[in-house]
């Protein structure tokens, strides 16, 4: 098997553009796919149906919806600057296809006759590419919301773009360990040297760092606070319709597969068998066979997403970026020098010298230590309650909760009081007023 670049830079023109088409459409069916699984899932969570009316078991819906967004009214603000208004949605759709140029979907092939990777490109920083073009789709979004003329719309994309920064050094941190442990940024290359062992089991504490990571980096449930409807209505698509509006859906979607489909081969073995299903079958990482092992585990990561936005509320905006910088950051930096550590220790030899036990176990180790710290950050504290003095209602009353902090503000301390508890000489001592 050729994992060589020189595989790449070879195809006939014909062969490239069909591989780009096939890309093109193979990401539009899987967004209407993930569509109708999110919506049937979901309903099934909630004890609902979902849909399935359109097509067997509903699977045309999401179809049915992008024709239908596609004759809605096509609204323009009027205060909106319409050419960016209009290029906004663009600029976020197109780097959603570009970056799976890089993505291995298996190993050489023979295509129509021609021999050649399921790939369509690669090159040496392959995966830096891949984040330098996703961090472009942020344009569009800060764009869509500025040009929109809406305060609403405005602040949904000033606050995805703050989010983008802010897990984006995340993720790049998360991966330098891959890259350190690969010997390599070029995507083929970090598949082929899963071949024995993924990443994602002895470099844990990336592979967790990146699956957080990448879950505010596409803005979805519990991080999906450019879009809080409860507080920016729709954030940064609010004044959008029609197909304008469904361009930016279907970057989210893509942009779902594009995540998954990178951590997938940075940290799953790519389009290699899961379970080592290749030691007992020869011909499991052969031929057309890895397509299904990507897709699997590319649906693994989309099924993820789909759980979290059925469980769990949204955060907090604070809470949200503290934990990226307080939490995420400083972690992935000390796993980075522990990572380093290691490396320059078995290359110095210190493990052949009787230093106990194997690398790999002292770094699936010192990765669930760390992870175990990530996870207990996320426990919520608990807050000391403050005692209340609380006194024994007289005769007749009933209790009334203290005032709240805004009476402490206008310098009135307010203690429990009780209905009856009153000194005005129109009450009797049992507290009932004779008036």
């Amino acid at each position: 098997m050729n994992t060589s670049l020189d595989a790449f830079g070879n195809d006939t023109w014909w062969v490239v553009g069909l591989k780009t088409l096939l890309i093109f459409v193979i990401l539009v069916l899987l967004t209407l796919f993930n569509i109708w699984w999110e919506r049937r899932v979901v309903a099934r969570m909630q004890h609902r149906i979902g849909p399935n009316v359109h097509g067997p078991f509903g699977l045309l819906q999401s179809l049915a919806d992008g024709v239908k967004l596609a004759f809605k009214e096509d609204l323009i603000p009027k205060a909106a600057d319409k050419i960016v208004f209009v290029l906004a949605p663009v600029i976020v759709v197109v780097p959603a296809f570009v970056t799976f140029s890089v993505i291995p979907f298996g190993p050489e092939v023979s295509f129509f006759g021609e021999t050649t990777p399921l790939q369509l490109t690669d090159m040496p920083v392959a995966v830096l590419f891949v984040m330098a073009i996703a961090s472009i789709g942020i344009y569009g979004i800060v764009l869509g919301g500025w040009s929109s003329g809406s305060t609403y719309s405005l602040l949904g994309g000033l606050r995805s773009s703050a989010q983008m920064i802010s897990y984006e050094v995340a993720m790049g941190l998360a991966l330098v360990a891959v890259f350190m442990y690969a010997g390599s940024m070029s995507t083929s290359e970090i598949v082929a040297a899963q071949d024995d062992l993924w990443f994602g089991l002895i470099l844990l504490p990336s592979f967790v760092i990146y699956i957080i990571a990448m879950v505010g980096e596409v803005n979805r449930a519990p991080f999906d606070l450019p879009e809080a409807e409860g507080e920016l209505v729709g954030g940064f698509h609010t004044e959008y319709s029609s197909l304008k509006f469904a361009l930016f859906f279907l970057a989210e979607y893509i942009n779902m597969a594009t995540v998954s489909a990178l951590a997938t081969t940075l940290f799953l073995g790519g389009w290699h068998a899961p379970f080592w299903i290749d030691e007992v079958w020869a011909g499991a990482n052969e031929g057309y066979w890895p397509l299904l092992w990507f897709f699997g585990k590319v649906l693994f990561f989309i099924f993820g997403f789909i759980w979290l936005r059925g469980s769990l509320p949204r955060l907090r905006y604070d809470q949200f970026m503290a934990f990226g910088w307080k939490r995420l950051i400083p972690i992935a930096l000390a796993w980075i020098i522990a990572v380093a550590t290691m490396r320059v220790a078995r290359n110095e030899g210190a493990f052949e010298d009787g230093f106990s036990g194997n690398p790999q176990f002292w770094m699936i180790a010192i990765g669930i230590v760390l992870v175990v710290m990530l996870v207990t950050f996320l426990v919520p504290e608990k807050t000391a309650e403050v005692p209340t003095a609380v006194r024994a209602p007289r005769s007749g009353g009933y209790p009334v909760p203290p005032m709240p902090a805004g009476g402490a503000v206008r310098g009135a301390a307010a203690p429990l009081t009780f209905r009856g508890d009153q000194s005005s000489s129109n009450t009797t001592d049992a507290g009932v007023s004779n008036g």
